[in-house]
């Protein structure tokens, strides 16, 4: 794999003159304004017979202005200025024209298109050109890469209470705040790139370089990029390089009127499930447009690193398709791992690292491919984090199907610390998937229908919403502090967001109720959701204090199944967890590493955070005035222990 990528290198240094202007393609082609006024457009188009540019600025004579053909398929146009003005001015709609080798013409959006709008009353999407008089300009610089990664997954479009298409305005001033008093320090965009049906969560993108225009223009989002950075919030893009939408008027489909172009032809360039194009990453021009596009992405809009979607679709020909992986490694090596893909995600992170060291990638891979997040000299992947994603499938396994007595301790810790050797995971206990139309987020499994009538502090505490609220602060504090190197979370889930999430469509006559996040239930004093949201805060504040993402593992002393407890050491913090159903202890003994003794005293331990305060929905039970002394006196492999 290591060859095959220095192969890819090597003649990009002898071809392109290196990876850094290879990857400066996306400031050459498509339609772009030169200093002199004059619009210079380049197009990849190896099946077209001719190529033409038409729009507002010539009548939409789709012959007048005619490209240059050039090697390769490529095609280029030069428009001079008369009078030191744009020939094309800001705000004109524009199509590149393809003579089809039947002779066809189709009229199609370039694939490098910065600016895609829909009118209301139209179906497909139209370029746009953006070339506005003065652009946004940033004025905070990026944060550090960060240590401790604690993520807040958001999608602009549903973060309101109004069951409206959200903007990047209303990110910026309503939510942001909110991310940054909840002790997140990371925010994952998804649904940024563009793409023409809203329900598909941004995963069927139709415009690779274009932001959505459905949250407002490219400035508007390059102003929540910045007042992001100036609250110290790293930004990241959902990004989807894994496939692309089937759309051909207003997406890559047929660009040039034949079934290849940017994908594979035939069979091999249709994902069976998802009703869209795959990529053919073999071919040096796909290579251009995706490595081009995620700097693009980096240097024009500051974000600070990427979400990689769908890599196991990417990693495997069978694209994960019925298919288990159980960690034997002929699962991961073989003619079955499509080596082109993998090859490509090497040379992403190889550049990410190389031009912009300060970027974070992260993989989405369910499969768990050796070494996807070790350097790409050691013939890793690159990627710096992958996801956790057996970890909301455990929880979702345990409380769907396990009475609460029935719960095994040792197979919650072994779910959350199986992960391999210095790879570092990003724990979740659940994320936008959970959400979804047709599946459950935790606090809905838990309490479900009560959540309707019960949340009221004003209603009387009954068992279903207590044990909800106890188990869903539980599940993400222990799934936080022992679960990975970095943690996430999506938007709403922090409170326990009642119902699910749907996009409006015909399936639901296109309404908006469920395509909203109500953050508004947590302000509401008598509502029980702010003890969850208090919880989410305090538990991000306190790892931020103490840094336990960052350390390395925790030890679990303590896995006992008859007690149901769990206890663990990290970042010099001990965590307990009873999860009986009923039963509390006292006088419980606890291991712990740290030598109890002082010269003259002895070294007693403090409750940091407990479940149980009543500023969290709990039931007070525990006086935070004590103070707990270590004894030498070993317990559970441990030198000292504590009685709690």
């Amino acid at each position: 794999r290591y060859s095959l990528f220095y192969n890819h290198l090597k003649n990009i240094e002898e071809s392109e003159g290196g990876l850094d202007k290879f990857t400066k393609s996306y400031k050459t082609f498509g339609v772009n304004q030169l200093e002199d006024g004059g619009i210079y457009c380049k197009e990849w188009a190896p099946g077209a017979e001719a190529v033409f540019l038409a729009g507002d600025f010539n009548g939409w004579n789709p012959f007048s202005h005619p490209y240059k053909k050039l090697e390769y398929g490529k095609w280029e146009l030069f428009i001079p200025s008369e009078d030191g003005s744009s020939p094309v001015p800001h705000g004109s709609k524009l199509k590149v024209v393809i003579r089809a080798q039947n002779g066809a013409l189709l009229y199609r959006i370039s694939p490098w298109a910065r600016y895609v709008v829909r009118d209301e009353d139209k179906v497909n999407y139209d370029w746009v050109h953006w070339n506005p008089p003065q652009s946004y300009i940033h004025k905070n610089p990026s944060p550090k890469r960060l240590k401790s990664l604690r993520i807040y997954e958001s999608h602009v479009g549903i973060a309101s209470p109004e069951g409206k298409v959200a903007s990047y305005k209303n990110f910026t001033y309503n939510v942001l705040p909110r991310i940054k008093d909840l002790g997140y320090n990371c925010v994952q965009l998804m649904a940024i790139m563009e793409h023409a049906y809203y329900a598909s969560f941004g995963y069927q993108v139709t415009s690779f370089f274009a932001a959505s225009s459905r949250y407002g223009t490219p400035d508007d989002l390059k102003e929540m990029i910045d007042v992001a950075h100036s609250m110290g919030i790293t930004v990241l893009l959902d990004v989807v390089h894994s496939h692309a939408s089937k759309n051909s008027e207003d997406g890559l489909n047929q660009f040039d009127g034949t079934d290849s172009c940017f994908f594979h032809s035939g069979y091999r360039g249709n994902h069976q499930l998802w009703d869209s194009r795959l990529f053919d990453y073999a071919n040096w021009e796909v290579l251009r447009f995706l490595l081009s596009n995620l700097r693009m992405w980096i240097e024009d809009y500051r974000f600070d690193g990427f979400r990689f979607d769908g890599v196991t679709s990417m990693l495997y020909h069978h694209h994960g398709i019925g298919t288990g992986f159980s960690g034997d490694y002929n699962e991961y090596f073989g003619l079955h791992v499509d080596e082109d893909a993998l090859c490509y995600l090497m040379l992403a992170n190889h550049m990410i690292n190389s031009l912009h060291p300060e970027c974070i990638t992260i993989a989405e891979d369910v499969s768990g491919m050796p070494a996807l997040c070790r350097p790409v000299a050691e013939g890793g992947g690159g990627f710096d984090y992958r996801l956790a994603m057996a970890i909301p499938d455990k929880w979702i396994q345990i409380i769907k199907e396990l009475k609460d007595e029935d719960w095994n301790m040792g197979n919650i810790v072994h779910t959350l610390t199986n992960r391999r050797y210095e790879e570092k995971y990003i724990a979740y206990a659940e994320s936008h998937d959970q959400a979804l139309v047709g599946d459950k987020t935790l606090a809905f499994r838990l309490m479900d229908a009560e959540m309707y009538t019960n949340m009221s502090v004003l209603m009387p505490l009954t068992p279903v919403i207590d044990r909800g609220i106890q188990l869903h602060k539980m599940i993400r504090l222990i799934t936080h502090a022992l679960g990975g190197e970095s943690y996430l979370n999506f938007m709403g889930n922090e409170f326990g967001h009642p119902e699910w999430l749907d996009f409006p469509r015909i399936g639901n006559n296109e309404s908006y109720h469920y395509a909203r996040r109500q953050f508004n239930l947590t302000e509401d004093d008598l509502l029980r959701y702010k003890f969850l949201n208090a919880f989410d805060r305090d538990m991000n504040k306190l790892e931020e204090r103490f840094g336990w993402l960052a350390s390395p593992q925790a030890y679990v002393s303590e896995k006992h199944e008859s007690n149901k407890v769990i206890a663990f050491e990290r970042a010099g913090l001990i965590f307990i967890f009873n999860f009986h159903p009923y039963q509390s202890y006292v006088d419980y003994r606890v291991g712990i590493e740290t030598p109890g003794k002082y010269p003259f005293l002895y070294r007693s331990y403090k409750i940091l955070l407990d479940s149980d305060a009543g500023e969290y929905g709990g039931h007070q039970r525990l006086d935070h005035n004590t103070e707990y002394f270590s004894e030498e006196y070993p317990h559970n492999y441990r030198p000292n222990s504590i009685m709690v």
